[in-house]
């Protein structure tokens, strides 16, 4: 699917509106488009990809398939749903057990958001990138339609209030709690941390899931904070 089309938008939308009765689908659909995306930037083949937070693995089989040496990290064991792919290491991403500079590409799909220093994930994600290496990241910005997650788009009304009607509707317990595993996480705030960086270039700052324009919604005070539901940034780490 072409990146941007309208073709491509609606057929993501319906997969993660069939996010919780067919994560398989709706994961392997997105993690085509995450690897379609990066090899706008170059092949992967042989390229040694490390997969920050990428859950179930779908990221890490996809880079794979595509000849990457691909890894998974992930701190969660519960997220790694007994489908981990061959290498997969528990690591916690502020502290990840590699080297610097060993990663060619470095990825995070939907992690900055349930981190509570965004900032200091964010370095460390540079820190093992090889000068000249891509970083890849996409969060789920607070004021998103999707901000609150399962029980979005009642967050707009109050975070705590949105989590107790999910609870009352559903009959079960909300997987996310604001101040826990979930973070009020703004676009401004991370473009312009991003942006006083030295050790980084942005390449692109986009709207991952946007049919049009996506890169001038983010550029628009205010309505990016609503509108861009889902921040794609690509950077390059400097020599």
């Amino acid at each position: 699917m072409k990146d941007p089309s309208l073709r491509r938008s609606v057929t993501l939308f319906r997969a993660f509106l069939n996010e919780q009765s067919d994560p398989d689908a709706c994961y392997s659909l997105l993690a085509r488009d995450a690897a379609d995306q990066l090899e706008r930037y170059g092949p992967l083949a042989n390229r040694t990809v490390v997969d920050i937070g990428g859950g179930s693995g779908h990221f890490t089989e996809e880079f794979r398939r595509r000849g990457a040496h691909s890894f998974l990290f992930e701190p969660d064991v519960r997220e790694l749903r007994d489908r981990a792919p061959e290498g997969t290491v528990v690591a916690d991403g502020y502290l990840l057990p590699l080297a610097d500079g060993a990663a060619d590409i470095c990825f995070s799909s939907n992690v900055l958001e349930h981190v509570e220093d965004p900032r200091t994930f964010v370095s460390e994600l540079v820190r093992v990138t090889a000068p000249g290496g891509l970083i890849y990241v996409a969060f789920t910005n607070w004021y998103s339609p999707w901000g609150g997650h399962e029980w979005a788009p009642w967050h707009y009304l109050g975070a705590e209030r949105a989590r107790r009607r999910y609870e009352r509707r559903t009959g079960r317990r909300a997987k996310h709690t604001l101040g826990e595993n979930l973070f009020r996480i703004h676009i401004g705030t991370t473009l312009r941390q991003v942006r006083s960086r030295t050790d980084v270039e942005l390449v692109t700052a986009r709207a991952r899931y946007w049919p049009f324009l996506p890169a001038v919604v983010p550029k628009i005070p205010l309505l990016r904070e609503f509108a861009t539901w889902n921040l794609l940034l690509i950077l390059r780490r400097c020599p």
